[in-house]
């Protein structure tokens, strides 16, 4: 009886073989380096169109975790201006730490991302999608109204430091390139360690079939509860580093444009890798940057035709043109 399995195994084709997966770990590694480097060759413009790229990718990478489970939030701005905002609360009470920083805009969204999720675990398809749009526009509205949050014009953000360390203006960005890089790091390998997990490999099964989950033993609300969660924790990492690399919040940064421009990138970049992220977001950011250039009336248009060209072409997002591109 023991030898039957070896023997079923030994007959099937290489390719139905179970192997083992690499770590993400290094790759990851390599990749943040390899970013960090360029920080010290690129001009100017271009390390800050990878501070962008950055930032916007943490969110984006919140999504993917949602969209493998089938959701769609038209919302995560709700999560990115909270986590800017956490940044501006600490620079006015004179908190300029970068580490305690980025922590403080993780908590407050993962906390709202906690309370909130009892809710919109309950909903799927058009339902969830509309209403995580919904919170976002109220707090759109509640921060455009409150005049002690700066309303319509928001507030600057001080100068961020690193354990006591204050760069100078010369060095200042290429420090923000340094810490979203090592942020961006830890989050990428967070994600892809969940995905390889139990509760990450039951998201496919959600989207495909919730009641065989459910007869599993597994719960499917506690597992969505937990993707969004996570995904809104993102978020909020993505507009604490954007609060400190653009210097100033406000209240468009939760309007539901902001939330479209990440779903954007989640489809341009496709969600068959942690990797697919941090390219949807620099060539989005490329994009952006050469149409608002060259033609500033007319730059949505030009990303509208490179959306429209991404999902004739490429279904798949950008990532499913990389050479050997496999899902982690």
């Amino acid at each position: 009886m023991s030898a039957a399995p070896s023997a079923t195994l030994a007959a099937a084709p290489a390719s139905a073989r179970p192997t083992r997966s690499r770590s993400p770990v290094l790759p990851i590694t390599i990749g943040a380096v390899l970013v960090i480097a360029a920080g010290f060759a690129v001009p100017a413009w271009l390390l800050t169109i990878l501070l962008f790229a950055l930032f916007r990718a943490m969110v984006v990478l919140g999504l993917i975790v949602l969209l493998r489970a089938g959701l769609v939030s038209f919302g995560q701005a709700l999560y990115f201006a909270v986590g800017a905002y956490a940044v501006g609360f600490l620079s006015r009470a004179g908190v300029n730490d970068a580490l305690v920083r980025v922590l403080a805009g993780a908590l407050a969204a993962g906390a709202l991302g906690l309370v909130l999720g009892f809710l919109l675990r309950r909903y799927r398809g058009i339902f969830f999608a509309m209403l995580s749009l919904a919170f976002s526009m109220i707090l759109y509205g509640l921060l455009v109204k409150s005049e002690s949050l700066g309303s319509t014009d928001g507030f600057a953000i001080h100068a961020t430091t690193y354990a006591g360390y204050a760069p100078d203006r010369s060095s200042e960005r290429f420090a923000l390139l340094v810490l979203s890089s090592v942020v961006a790091w830890a989050g990428a390998i967070a994600v892809a360690l969940y995905l390889r997990g139990t509760l990450g490999r039951l998201a496919e099964a959600v989207r495909d079939n919730e009641i065989r989950v459910e007869y599993l033993g597994a719960s499917v609300a506690m597992a969505v509860h937990v993707k969004y969660v996570i995904a809104a924790t993102l978020a909020g990492v993505g507009g604490a580093l954007a609060a400190m690399v653009i210097g100033h919040v406000d209240p468009a940064m939760a309007y539901w444009t902001n939330s479209g421009e990440f779903v954007f990138v989640m489809i341009l970049s496709g969600s068959g890798s942690v990797f697919a992220p941090f390219l949807g977001a620099l060539v989005f950011e490329l994009i952006h940057a050469v149409a608002t250039h060259y033609s500033p009336g007319a730059w949505r248009i030009i990303l509208g035709s490179a959306l429209l060209a991404a999902i004739m072409f490429v279904p798949g997002g950008l990532w499913s043109l990389m050479p050997k591109a496999r899902r982690s």
